[in-house]
């Protein structure tokens, strides 16, 4: 497994192409979506457009990159940290953590949305 991280100059998104290869152990049942045709070559061909579906709006100065898992090798992107969670404990951080955002469809929750430091 490859950990890849998000920060304020580039963002990560993870698909497998081929099938649906998909680190279950870590993240539990994939999404539907996460197995469809659609979402497995549109993702490659615009990144920013199938984000923006997910309601992740990208800046245009960051850049974007695709991450296709394989058999052998499975992605998980680590999330940008959210603003305002300087103070937290590694345990709260961790309850604004996602599975969308470790597939990279989507960011960690902000501190209000998550547990309290």
């Amino acid at each position: 497994m490859v950990v890849v991280e998000n920060s304020p100059a580039v963002h990560h998104v993870v698909v497998c192409t081929l099938c649906s290869c998909y680190p279950w152990p870590t993240l539990g049942l994939p999404p539907v979506w996460y197995k469809s045709a659609a979402y497995r070559s549109r993702v490659v061909i615009d990144p920013r457009g199938v984000l923006g579906e997910f309601g992740v709006e990208i800046p245009a100065d960051v850049e974007v990159r695709v991450w296709d898992s394989t058999a052998e090798i499975r992605y998980l992107v680590l999330p940008e940290r959210p603003a305002g969670t300087e103070g937290m404990s590694e345990e709260a951080l961790a309850a604004l953590v996602t599975r969308d955002s470790m597939i990279g469809t989507g960011k960690a929750l902000a501190a209000a949305q998550g547990a309290n430091p």
